[in-house]
């Protein structure tokens, strides 16, 4: 959540600052709110401090004979109305932090204004578009025809949207999920595999809830919610904690399902891999300093768009306008890949710095060094930052990922398959590694299962 003590000290730019991802935000109604509770605690605390001086007075009164009578009324009202105040304090205070939890992210500086996600600015260019002298299949008539996709029997088990790879489709994606993991502990990331389930607090501090309630699955019974991306529990790993300086930056990188309802109808586009209930997802999650996090932006950005790389895939980088970021994200990257058989690009990865935004909420802050005379500093709160480095269908706009259900969708479309080092038991017809005859290769593939 936001700072409440900057918006009181600066609500007109904060205010400024907001709109330029929703036009019509007011912060009217929190400061509002905030004014009521701040009045409410005031006047509440006036009068218990009465109310502690009228017991002394009324014991000396009777003490002396005289009359307590107007005392003891006094002392009738006061009582009555701080439990009067208390209940409206605390009715004020929860509506601010209602108000608090609805607000966005302030959107950094360098992110372009705009409401239309057409608008993203391509930053960068990796590799060619394919091209084919056919038309080429999408990845859901591609995957059917090789039978490593069973979306009919998924549905059969648990409805629409939830997707059952076969054989070296299954196969394809644990290699994708492994590949990731052994490059995340390469770059430095320490591997985690952490609970799928997380309290409704874990996700308050995430940025989920209340807002998205309906985007995700809540076991009601055990009052647990399913992950719908794997940052939420890594930063709910750290909540309530104050961490040595030296720590930092911590680097995490971890495998989870994950879980979204997706609730809506969507088109062709979108039928297949494109959106489902569950999907895999590895992801890679830094916690920093403050004067750290957007260097660390970069950097996993690059590492995701590195793994594109060596898997083959063209893409073109984005920086994502103030109208398409995500509630948590002040600035974020996406990765997008071509899919010929649709004739679109698609994000497969998606980077974003949150910087405290997520640890205000989930109270994640670090002890900075010692000042001057070794007095200790004051705990301060940390940046989050990172990325998914593979997810199963997509990277949802959350950190930053290469999707292992759209990356099996874009490498099916474009013939694309994982060089030699990262499989074990090649697989024919699967196993081709790209190299100098990787794009006559692609055209013989592609004409093989026409």
């Amino acid at each position: 959540m936001l700072d409440l003590r900057r918006i009181r000290e600066h609500p007109e730019e904060t205010e400024r600052q907001l709109q330029r991802r929703e036009p019509g935000l007011s912060l009217a109604p929190l400061l509002d709110a905030d004014a009521r509770h701040r009045g409410y605690l005031s006047e509440e605390e006036h009068l218990r401090a009465r109310q502690n001086s009228v017991g002394p007075e009324i014991a000396s009164a009777r003490k002396a004979g005289t009359d307590a009578s107007d005392l003891l009324a006094e002392m009738t009202r006061i009582k009555a109305r701080v439990q009067e105040l208390a209940d409206l304090r605390r009715d004020a205070e929860a509506e601010v932090e209602r108000l608090l939890l609805d607000l966005p992210n302030l959107p950094h500086a360098t992110v372009p204004d705009s409401l239309d996600k057409h608008d993203n600015q391509v930053i960068r260019t990796w590799g060619e578009r394919p091209a084919f002298d056919f038309a080429p299949r999408n990845h859901l008539a591609v995957a059917q025809r090789l039978g490593i996709l069973d979306l009919e029997r998924g549905a059969k088990v648990a409805g629409a949207g939830w997707p059952c790879y076969r054989g070296l489709g299954a196969r394809l994606e644990w290699a994708l999920v492994q590949f990731c993991l052994d490059r995340g502990v390469r770059d430095g990331y320490e591997l985690i595999l952490p609970p799928f389930a997380v309290t409704a607090a874990v996700m308050q501090s995430a940025g989920v809830l209340p807002k998205f309630q309906e985007q995700v699955y809540h076991v009601t019974r055990d009052d647990l919610y399913l992950i719908p991306t794997a940052e939420i529990v890594l930063t709910g790993l750290y909540a309530d904690e104050i961490l040595p300086v030296e720590k930092l930056p911590l680097k995490l990188t971890a495998y989870t399902p994950c879980f979204r309802r997706e609730a809506g109808t969507y088109g062709a586009t979108e039928r297949g891999l494109m959106r489902v209930h569950q999907f895999n997802k590895v992801e890679r999650y830094t916690l920093s300093v403050p004067d750290d996090s957007y260097a660390l932006l970069e950097t996993v950005t690059g590492e995701a768009e590195a793994l594109v790389h060596e898997l083959g895939l063209h893409h073109v980088t984005t920086l994502l306008v103030t109208g398409d970021i995500a509630q948590q994200a002040a600035k974020t990257y996406d990765i997008e890949v071509w899919l010929p058989g649709q004739g679109v690009y698609t994000e497969v990865s998606s980077a974003s710095n949150c910087e405290d935004y997520q640890a205000r909420r989930g109270r994640v802050r670090y002890r900075p060094a010692p000042g001057e005379g070794g007095k200790p500093s004051k705990p301060e709160l940390v940046h989050t930052a990172g990325g998914a480095a593979a997810v199963s269908r997509r990277a949802g706009g959350h950190r930053a990922g290469v999707s292992a259900g759209r990356t099996p969708g874009g490498r099916a479309e474009t013939g694309r398959h994982a060089p030699r080092r990262h499989r074990r038991r090649p697989a024919p017809g699967l196993a081709r590694p790209p190299g100098r005859h990787a794009r006559a290769h692609r055209g013989r593939l592609h004409r093989r299962r026409r």
